[in-house]
């Protein structure tokens, strides 16, 4: 999804790719910028090399989690490390006014670093009784699922939760429809519960979260809740990469 289309429908949530990149040693994303958003990497597979203008870089092995929030503006770029294909997803959070011209901020954790229940590690929000190590605008729950064959799950979106959706990166669900690897599924907006059964061996991506109330002012790498706070976080970018990237 991209902001141009069902992020529209799915906002906070504005952005999902599903990577599956082949280990070349040159950078899988170069250089570039955001404002106004969170980026939020999950890597399923493989390694992924990390760099911020904020001074932050690193590699993240599989089962890592990458939370950049771009705030007024960040450069970052990214990488696939080692000898495995790099699998995964990056999801773009639109962030309320308060964040989208603020303070970047940035957590990297370890697969280790994951609070886990049950099948279902919390990569944002929370889910049964473990809470993510993530600091997130609050009302959004992004869950990291892996089935069974033949095995059943129920999510009960918390009550304010109105969207919903997951992506499915291996193996088959029924919800009842079927639903394969590299399907997005878009559920009615509501609280009402999400049944789940696995077909084969599974494993699949779910976001719930309160709808963002505010319009999406798109630019290039950035979204925002206005004309105003778009042009802070564009002058912010261009402040940024006149000073990192100009001889």
């Amino acid at each position: 999804m991209s902001p141009g289309d069902l992020g529209q429908s799915l906002k906070p949530f504005v952005f999902l790719d599903a990577f599956d990149i082949e280990p070349k040693g040159g950078p899988m994303f170069g250089w570039h910028p955001h404002s106004g958003i969170a980026t939020l990497t999950v890597v399923i597979d493989g390694q992924i090399g990390f760099a911020e203008t904020t001074g932050v870089k690193g590699v993240l092995d599989a089962g890592g989690i990458e939370w950049m929030r771009a705030g007024n503006g960040v450069w970052h770029s990214g990488s696939v490390e080692g000898e495995v294909r790099a699998k995964g997803f990056q999801l773009w959070v639109a962030l309320p006014p308060g964040l989208e011209n603020g303070v970047p901020e940035s957590r990297y954790l370890s697969a280790d670093d994951v609070p886990a229940e049950g099948p279902v590690r919390v990569i944002l929000g929370s889910y049964g009784k473990v809470s993510a190590r993530v600091s997130a605008p609050p009302g959004i729950n992004y869950l990291d699922v892996r089935l069974k064959a033949g095995e059943r799950w129920r999510y009960q979106p918390p009550a304010s939760h109105d969207v919903a959706w997951i992506a499915v990166q291996q193996g088959t669900l029924l919800a009842p429809d079927t639903i394969d690897a590299g399907e997005l599924i878009v559920f009615v907006e509501g609280d009402n519960a999400i049944e789940l059964e696995a077909v084969d061996a599974t494993r699949f991506v779910l976001g719930s979260a309160v709808k963002h109330p505010h319009d999406l002012v798109l630019g290039n790498y950035s979204v925002h809740t206005s004309a105003e706070a778009l042009a802070e976080g564009e002058a912010e970018i261009e402040r940024i990469g006149s000073r990192f990237f100009t001889s």
